[in-house]
């Protein structure tokens, strides 16, 4: 049986001869990681220390919100994931994980989601941040799928540190631009209402939440002041 982490490692050598951009090969990853592991959808999110999301990318559409609702509500597996070091695996997201993460697990229910894997990407103390499986039904990985997943984990971080490195990577200029317009939305947030910065980014992800829409779309709004937040005060 051919090793599916072994032939995205082939393809990773290869795609820097195409010229195939880092989000395009981390989609690609995704979606076998997903067939690989039996699994519904998956995710990858590319975090800084602070906990801010860069780089983002999904084998699907239903994924792709679910990642990114962990980061609008601020809660979930990938953000204890990736603050402990350690994989949250959670095989039935309407148990415990109801109270654990009273935001998230909610609606993640509802976009059919029943169990959650969160695999850290890191190297010795460097957090790059983390690749999260998806399954619409309830049950553990196997003993064989659970190293496969933290091979799919490896391969992630082998990808964003050999674009990294050869300066090939414009999707890391990206992240860095996505970080800054979100901190200075926040900045933005808290003169409007005179509030800490810890409440306006509250605000941001409340307003991302009830409208539907990703933090880096609500931030570009506020940057450009198509949004603003005093607009009901007296």
């Amino acid at each position: 049986m051919d090793d599916p982490v072994q032939d995205l490692r082939r393809r990773l050598a290869a795609s820097h001869r195409r010229g195939v951009s880092i989000t395009a090969f981390l989609s690609q990853v995704c979606r076998t990681a997903a067939r690989a592991l039996a699994a519904s959808g998956a995710g990858i999110s590319v975090m800084a220390d602070d906990g801010v999301r860069g780089v983002c990318a999904a084998s699907d559409p239903v994924s792709q919100r679910v990642e990114e609702l962990q980061f609008v509500m601020g809660e979930g597996p990938c953000i204890d994931a990736f603050a402990t070091r350690r994989p949250v695996l959670v095989p039935d997201l309407g148990g415990g994980a109801m109270s654990r993460w009273p935001g998230y697990a909610p609606a993640a229910l509802q976009d059919g989601v029943r169990a959650v894997f969160a695999f850290p990407l890191q190297i010795g103390a460097a957090r790059l941040g983390i690749l999260d499986v998806f399954r619409h039904r309830v049950g553990p990985l196997t003993d064989a799928e659970l190293p496969l997943a933290l091979g799919f984990a490896d391969l992630t971080v082998e990808a964003l540190l050999d674009r990294h490195s050869d300066g090939t990577d414009d999707n890391r200029a990206g992240e860095v631009g996505q970080r800054a317009q979100l901190f200075q939305a926040q900045g933005m947030v808290m003169v409007q209402l005179g509030v800490s910065i810890s409440e306006a980014m509250s605000r941001i992800r409340a307003h991302a939440y009830a409208e539907n829409r990703g933090l880096d779309d609500v931030a570009r709004d506020i940057v450009d002041r198509r949004l603003r937040f005093d607009e009901d005060r007296p």
